[in-house]
């Protein structure tokens, strides 16, 4: 059964089972948002959330959605005609083939991930949801390559994780090219432990993070970064 999301521009969002979207990928969408006519890339895309968000907060250049699961493209499909977005562009593909070859590498300004974080632990039955949730077909290494290799010099890259892997998440960014540049922490409340983290990288710039202030939900992050 497919369900309808509306964001706050009143872009719609198809979602089904084993195809939705979360908090963080609207925190992602959010955090940082490419230029108008910006030429985008969303990796890990799934039903199409975060390009969705991009398209209702006012980004109309070029965006493709790419994302491995062939029914979740195809939400993100319908969602991008229901809603007239014909600058997105849904690609069914395996992030790891995507621009290894061809005139697709460095011709991106801004990438975002929303990768699968876990590597071991209790796995849905569904083959989908393991997908989505599991390292198998998508490790943070793969994410961070696909968005090196698109991404022109000085292009963005924006990715959320979880906080623990904080170290290799700096580490990998950086073998990458992709220098970090923001860092936020997302916490439920001010005295918990952050359960997100948010960071933002560009290709081939000068070493210099900045750390923000926390993202609380219950001060309104999920809004945070709307217009």
């Amino acid at each position: 059964m497919t369900g309808v999301e509306t964001l706050d521009h009143g872009t719609r969002v198809f979602t089904a089972p084993g195809a939705t979207f979360g908090t963080d990928g609207l925190l992602l969408a959010r955090f940082d948002i490419p230029r108008r006519q910006d030429r985008a890339l969303d990796l890990c895309s799934g039903c199409g959330i975060v390009a969705l968000a991009w398209h209702d907060a006012g980004h109309r250049g070029p965006c493709t959605a790419l994302e491995r699961d062939p029914a979740a493209s195809a939400l993100c499909a319908a969602a991008a005609a229901e809603n007239g977005a014909g600058h997105i562009q849904p690609l069914c593909a395996d992030l790891r083939d995507f621009c290894r070859l061809g005139p697709e590498q460095g011709r991106y300004d801004f990438a975002a991930c929303n990768p699968p974080y876990f590597s071991a632990g209790p796995r849905s039955p569904d083959p989908a949801r393991a997908a989505a949730r599991h390292t198998d077909t998508c490790t943070l290494a793969d994410a961070v390559e696909a968005a090196a290799r698109a991404l022109r010099d000085g292009g963005r890259f924006v990715l959320c994780h979880r906080p623990d892997q904080l170290t290799e998440v700096l580490c990998t960014l950086r073998g990458a090219r992709l220098e970090p540049k923001r860092l936020v922490f997302v916490k439920n409340r001010a005295g918990d432990a952050p359960w997100l983290l948010l960071v933002q990288a560009q290709k081939g710039r000068r070493p210099g993070l900045r750390v923000e202030p926390d993202l609380l939900l219950t001060a309104g992050a999920a809004q945070y970064g709307t217009r």
